[in-house]
């Protein structure tokens, strides 16, 4: 098998366009989703071509199954794809009390059903060709929990979780399902953080970039991490 193409959901900004541009550089072709920022995704797609790679970009929610597996099966008629990169996903946060069922579902949906959506139509040709790679970008609020985020911790703890089960179910097919738990990553989605007071809790003092997720995630994208799967692999500064 001399081409291979990912999948990376959410991919026209932060660490989903770092994982694009980052796998389009190591030789595979790029599928990028995304539901809104469409002129976003169409330049890292251009930025991709550049590199003499193939790329496409599918617009749809993750959220909603029939439009995922529409889309899904309509890039299957024009390509096979060999990795999945789980990147979608919104923060709502909010203590417990104040929680909305709209904030619940909006973040638990796009990381927990966006999953389930958009990898279970792929597995099977996974299985077939007896390899892959599913690579669930999950977060340490998954592992540690964080106040103010139990729709998102409880959204990536799921994915934790299902990564493990389907990484028992695909190890004997060559198929490796991992996770990747960043920490504090210089993205928009910590426009609201409280920056300084978490950096004091990070042991390297500083915040993440989302280069060094992608730079990971290729790792786990690649034949050097073909012994590896059912891992959760934290990228925070600090254990």
């Amino acid at each position: 098998m001399t081409r291979k193409v990912a999948l990376i959901t959410g991919a026209s900004r932060g660490i989903g366009a770092a994982v694009a541009r980052t796998l389009a550089h190591d030789g595979l072709d790029i599928v990028l989703t995304c539901v809104h920022q469409r002129a976003a995704a169409d330049a890292v797609a251009a930025e991709i071509r550049e590199l003499g790679r193939q790329a496409w970009v599918a617009q749809f929610d993750v959220k909603d199954a029939e439009r995922s597996r529409a889309a899904i099966e309509q890039l299957l008629a024009q390509t096979e794809i060999h990795v999945v990169v789980n990147n979608a996903g919104v923060v709502a946060d909010s203590v417990f009390p104040a929680l909305s069922p709209d904030a619940w579902h909006s973040v638990v949906d796009t990381s927990l059903d966006g999953f389930f959506h958009v990898t279970q139509p792929l597995v099977m040709p996974m299985v077939r060709r007896r390899w892959g790679r599913i690579i669930n970008i999950a977060s340490v609020s998954g592992v540690n929990g964080n106040r103010g985020q139990v729709n998102y911790c409880a959204a990536k703890a799921g994915l934790i979780g299902a990564t493990k089960a389907l990484a028992l179910e695909l190890a004997s097919r060559n198929i490796t399902v991992n996770a990747v738990a960043p920490g504090l990553i210089d993205t928009e989605m910590i426009t609201s953080a409280p920056v300084e007071e978490i950096l004091k809790h990070i042991p390297m003092k500083r915040i993440g970039t989302a280069q060094e997720v992608a730079d990971l995630v290729a790792y786990l994208a690649s034949d050097k991490s073909a012994y590896m799967t059912g891992q959760v692999i934290s990228i925070a500064g600090g254990p």
